[in-house]
């Protein structure tokens, strides 16, 4: 029922498209008779323009972990207040993106900061091709302002890591050793509620994942605070351990195919992706060259057009080379 939700929607934006292509075909052939005007023909025009470059925009959103879920992770960098500042911006940025967008956004866990701001948040970000949009914002953002914590006034860059996995569900098989994991539990800290420090909701889990292509041994550490129920934490928190086994298989997957494909223009993961600058009114994508002075526009959460030109550009580019 998924694949036949998924194919009706493609044919639904198709009909929008054929339907708005011959309105403004009429439009064109009235104008020439007088019956319409040239600023009807014009409007039917971006319309049917716009209809074009959204179904353009979605056919970048083809692979299998595009129309998921998924886990957006916020770790403030070096730098103390202020880049613990700065991860609390981007944390609000993003949950606007997502309230503006339609999707559920939910905290895994949340990690608040010495002065201000937070060390590291984890959200669930729920609802179609949340994964495949977001998946543009994997990397490092820096801010460069002025800052409010400091006395002399001075200028200070930040940095905070945004790391984005899919959320798989039931549908995705994924294989997780029983005996490699451990489970901790914790008492929640957070403001308020009754049985906060006094009853161990918190689940901390260790899975010791080795890698089946190279043989290397990592500990995976996964800790939620989600709800006040421990059974429905370690749910939870299983959830996002195949959510990130699935996303170590896809990442070989997008390596291995890299390998192959001779000049492939490659984005590596975790690398400084885009600068914020305050004073500059400027906030500019290092991969696109794309920039905006909408600086208080960009933090409210209006990123489309970053996401955008980052599909446009690298999915684009796939899909030829495919």
């Amino acid at each position: 029922m998924k694949k036949v939700r998924e194919l009706k929607k493609w044919i639904e934006l198709y009909n929008e498209v054929k339907s708005a292509a011959e309105e403004l075909q009429l439009s064109y052939d009235y104008m020439r008779e007088e019956i319409v005007s040239e600023e009807e023909v014009d409007e039917a025009y971006r319309k049917a323009l716009h209809l074009v470059e959204e179904l353009e925009f979605r056919n970048m959103l083809r692979e299998e972990a595009d129309q998921m879920c998924c886990v957006l992770k916020i770790n403030s960098g070096a730098g103390g207040t202020e880049s613990q500042d700065w991860a609390s911006m981007l944390m609000r940025m993003y949950q606007r993106w997502a309230e503006s967008n339609g999707y559920k956004v939910t905290i895994a866990n949340y990690q608040e900061g010495d002065e201000a701001g937070i060390k590291s948040v984890t959200m669930n970000i729920e609802g179609d091709y949340a994964y495949g949009y977001l998946k543009s914002e994997n990397g490092v953002h820096r801010l460069v302002r002025v800052s409010p914590y400091n006395a002399q006034g001075k200028r200070m860059t930040s940095f905070a890591s945004v790391f984005v996995t899919p959320l798989v569900d039931d549908t995705i098989e994924v294989k997780v050793d029983p005996a490699a994991i451990s489970w901790d539990t914790f008492r929640s800290g957070g403001a308020g509620g009754q049985n906060v420090n006094k009853v161990e909701s918190g689940v901390r889990l260790r899975y010791q994942f080795k890698d089946p292509y190279t043989g290397e041994e990592e500990e995976i550490l996964i800790e939620n605070t989600e709800t006040r129920d421990q059974p429905k934490n370690r749910e939870n928190a299983m959830r996002q351990l195949r959510s990130i086994l699935y996303d170590k298989e896809l990442k070989h997957r997008m390596a291995e195919q890299a390998k192959v494909e001779a000049g492939k223009k490659k984005i590596e993961w975790g690398s400084q992706i885009r600068s914020y600058v305050f004073d500059d009114r400027r906030v500019k994508d290092h991969r696109t060259n794309y920039q905006t002075s909408d600086v208080a526009g960009v933090m409210d959460g209006k990123i489309d057009d970053f996401i955008k030109a980052y599909l446009m550009e690298f999915a684009g580019e796939e899909s030829a080379e495919k």
